[in-house]
């Protein structure tokens, strides 16, 4: 059986694991929190290396991607480069192609994006493939980067102004320890609102789980969610504040939701690749294991 590890710098207490049957393949899936510790990431790859089929990179993100243009963030090559031999992953490459599919979907297979829907991406240099074919699919969009990692208050209405602002600022930013960019450890497991009436504002929330659930406010009415990495206790969360549909991207495994970096290290060991696959490569695997979105109606 192949094994699949993410290595993650969030909170231990979202670890799970289970068994993945894919085409007739068995895979071992695993999800390991550091609770922020940086240097037991690094340690735990160094002992993994080679022994597993496939890492993930969690809680961080190796690359943001801005229109046109890809950086890399300093403190995670630092981690990346404990795997000499293993392949690992931090999901970029399976956001570009998997989100882009799953909004596709949803146009052409249902009504969720109907109408002129008011979106609020939290970062779409995290999460650049979904912000873009939500602007396709019609939506009338905000960028949330400016808000929710630097805490300036101008969301953003257009990824041409996003690319402008990431020539200036990403070659600075990128230097700086990820604990100040995105929520890590413990700080996974609390909320702290910031500019709620952004989120209450928008007909949709989509992007990374962590951040919103950092930042988003107490009720969330009526809204609709697009994200992933979500378990069973974030999903109550969410009904409790009166969110009415869920969707994410990546399916559903014995009752929770895997991140991206999962997602693509599984396909890389599923392909035997040793390292990224191609857009065209990732979207032939997504066709061929017909990958959908899990809709949730929460209400």
């Amino acid at each position: 059986m192949k094994q699949v590890v993410s290595i993650s710098l969030g909170s231990s207490k979202r670890d799970h694991a289970a068994e993945v049957n894919l085409m007739g393949k068995s895979f071992l899936v695993k999800r390991i929190g550091t609770d922020g510790d940086m240097k037991k990431m690094i340690r735990f790859i160094r002992e993994n290396d080679g022994k597993v089929d496939a890492f993930g990179l969690g809680g961080m993100d190796l690359y943001i991607q801005a229109v046109n243009r890809r950086y890399t963030l300093r403190e995670a090559v630092k981690v990346a480069k404990a795997a000499r031999i293993t392949p690992i992953l931090d999901g970029s490459g399976l956001k570009n192609t998997l989100e882009r599919r799953v909004i596709d979907f949803l146009s052409k297979e249902t009504d969720i994006l109907s109408g002129k829907k008011k979106a609020l991406v939290v970062s779409a240099m995290d999460r650049f493939g979904l912000a873009e074919s939500l602007e396709l699919a019609g939506c009338d969009m905000s960028y949330g980067d400016l808000v929710f990692v630097l805490n300036l208050p101008f969301p953003l209405k257009s990824l041409d102004t996003l690319a402008f602002i990431a020539r200036i600022i990403v070659p600075v930013v990128r230097l700086l320890p990820f604990s100040m960019l995105y929520p890590t450890g413990k700080q996974q497991e609390s909320s702290k609102p910031r500019y709620s009436r952004y989120f209450l504002d928008a007909d949709i929330i989509a992007g990374d789980f962590h951040f919103i659930r950092r930042y988003m406010p107490e009720k969330l009415p009526g809204k609709i969610i697009i994200t992933n990495t979500v378990t069973s206790d974030d999903i109550d969360m969410l009904r409790e504040k009166g969110v009415k549909k869920l969707i994410t991207t990546t399916p559903e495994i014995e009752g929770r939701s895997f991140g991206t970096n999962v997602m693509e290290a599984l396909l890389v060991a599923y392909s035997g690749n040793k390292g990224e696959l191609q857009p065209e490569e990732y979207q032939f695997l997504l066709e061929e294991l017909d990958f959908k979105p899990r809709i949730l109606d929460l209400q």
